[in-house]
């Protein structure tokens, strides 16, 4: 089957305020006030609108920068860019936001005498505008760089809205990336020289602009989407993505995000949170490695994943290495990784974990040579490196993950069996019953989050075990952690007894007005991807 990162990008060809295949009532009615909007301060029409969606992460938490598979949705909460060329020359980007909260800019980028581009991305004082040039500089990396006498991109006027809590785990800035590098794109007629797939190897680069060592699942879900399912996405060998369906029976289920109402700023707390878990996965994977026999580059920053490929001896040069044969071979591999890390990693189980002296010790290089191999990419700051617990949580996380999809696609297969054999309704029960095994992995990854991963916080444990109380079948933290959002599965008939349980009980809630709780809690299902709209109704100026 098709990988949709081999696709072309998504693009809808339309009269400016029609109704979308796939889109909500709630995407529509942004649009069209989006639409409305950008006439009213520019005084002319958009000749596109860029969408890119957040992401709920359904489960595989910390394990896509180790290059194992995760399985995120798209929601329809988004980013929408409304666009159009202008008369500004040297490429100049007027760029301004609905929410008043976020300041006007111009984006002036600068060509240099090598041909490469600068927009001024200062790292240590970030603002909204920054993730947009990020977004800018990708695209003038891709099309634009090379000879001073090059072709330069077209001036434009952007009009951005999004409704992506922003520090809520829910992808808010790798959605204003993804939608930023779409808008670019579609200003410069550069939309049809890019697949789905190189438009999320290219957004992955763009956010490390701002400091952020991004796994890729999240510009992956934003991009690869496809609605009424999840999305199983695999890292390794190479970028792969398959279509997942949730199983849906009598009663039907959705999925509740609430938001913890801690913000969870990813850049701002990188050091000794998002980046420090990364340096010691990097350096859990080397010592394990060595540990196994397994031959390394001295230079070699080798993944979690690949350790186990060459463990296990996985043939990656197959002509499907994401096929149902490998994914088996790669389930009981991890099956037997989970005890082996035990005996090889578990002296750092009941200690207080390595110091960076122990570290380097293990890892059999020098000071100078683990600096440079694991340190010298972004800053990070601890005591102590807690390398088993790290390890032992992304096996038994990429474990979890296989086992919530073989999950859904036995149901699913199930169901269109039954349909086309035209065999009576008797897939409920069994639905059921799936429901509640997704819901106890759901369970299972919050817990090695909180403490294994150390990735979750007083209020998403308190959420989490709202959740539970309230009937959800599983719930679980999501996203990078340390604040932002809980997702929860729960019975579609029992949600609005589940929100008011919620909302008289987490003491944050107290306080909002109806207005205020739409916007920290409410429910999803899985929306479609990111896309271009043409608005072909519409003059440019």
């Amino acid at each position: 089957m098709e990988s949709p990162a081999s696709r072309p990008i998504k693009v809808h060809d339309i009269v400016s305020g029609s109704e979308v295949l796939g889109e909500t009532k709630f995407v529509a009615s942004r649009r069209v006030k989006l639409v409305a909007e950008f006439v009213k301060r520019f005084g002319f029409q958009p000749v596109y609108i860029a969408r890119a969606p957040g992401r709920v992460n359904l489960i595989g938490e910390h394990i896509d920068y180790c290059l194992f598979g995760v399985l995120p949705s798209a929601i329809d909460r988004d980013i929408l860019i409304a666009c159009a060329p202008s008369s500004i020359e040297n490429g100049v980007i007027h760029v301004q936001n609905m929410d008043e909260r976020f300041p006007s800019d111009d984006l002036k980028p600068q060509k240099l005498p090598s041909g490469s581009w600068d927009l001024h991305i200062d790292t240590s004082a970030l603002s909204w505008t920054s993730y947009i040039k990020a977004a800018y500089h990708g695209v003038l990396a891709r099309f634009y760089s090379g000879s001073t006498f090059d072709p330069i991109p077209r001036g434009a006027s952007f009009l951005v809205s999004g409704s992506v809590p922003t520090g809520g785990g829910l992808s808010s800035s790798a959605a204003l990336v993804v939608a930023s590098s779409l808008a670019f794109l579609a200003v410069n007629n550069k939309i049809g020289d890019i697949t789905q797939g190189e438009l999320v190897e290219m957004a992955m680069e763009n956010e490390k602009r701002v400091g952020v060592n991004s796994g890729g699942m999240d510009q992956a879900a934003s991009i690869l989407s496809d609605p009424s399912s999840g999305l199983y996405i695999s890292f390794f060998p190479k970028l792969h993505a398959s279509q997942t369906r949730i199983p849906r029976g009598t009663p039907e289920t959705v999925f509740v995000i609430m938001n913890s109402m801690k913000t969870s700023n990813k850049r701002e707390t990188a050091k000794y949170h998002y980046n420090l878990r990364v340096v010691e996965t990097w350096v859990a994977a080397r010592i394990l490695a060595r540990r196994l026999n397994i031959d390394v580059g001295d230079t070699e920053k080798i993944q979690l994943r690949e350790v186990l490929s060459r463990w296990i001896g996985e043939d990656v040069a197959s002509e499907d290495p994401h096929g149902e044969s490998s994914v088996a071979q790669l389930k009981a591999g991890l099956e037997k990784m989970v005890s082996t890390v035990e005996s090889l990693l578990g002296s750092d189980k009941t200690a207080d974990g390595y110091t960076l002296k122990d570290m380097i010790m293990a890892t059999g290089l020098s000071e100078g040579a683990f600096k440079e191999l694991f340190l010298s990419s972004f800053e990070v700051e601890a005591e102590r490196f807690h390398l088993y617990r790290r390890a032992k949580h992304v096996f038994e996380e990429a474990l979890r993950v296989l086992q919530f999809r073989e999950i859904c696609l036995a149901n699913s297969n199930r169901a269109d069996n039954a349909d086309k054999e035209g065999l009576p309704d008797n897939t409920n029960e069994l639905i059921t019953s799936a429901q509640a095994r997704l819901g106890a992995l759901m369970d299972e990854s919050h817990n090695s989050c909180n403490s294994l991963f150390d990735c979750s916080c007083p209020e998403l444990n308190e959420l989490q075990g709202l959740a539970k109380q309230a009937g959800a079948i599983g719930s679980r933290l999501t996203g990078a952690g340390w604040g932002g959002c809980t997702v929860s599965l729960v019975f579609k008939d029992h949600l609005d007894k589940f929100v008011a349980y919620i909302m008289e009980r987490y003491p944050p809630y107290k306080a909002l007005n109806q207005e205020g709780l739409a916007e920290v809690i409410f429910s999803t299902e899985p929306s479609p991807g990111a896309s271009v709209y043409i608005l072909r109704d519409v003059s440019t100026n």
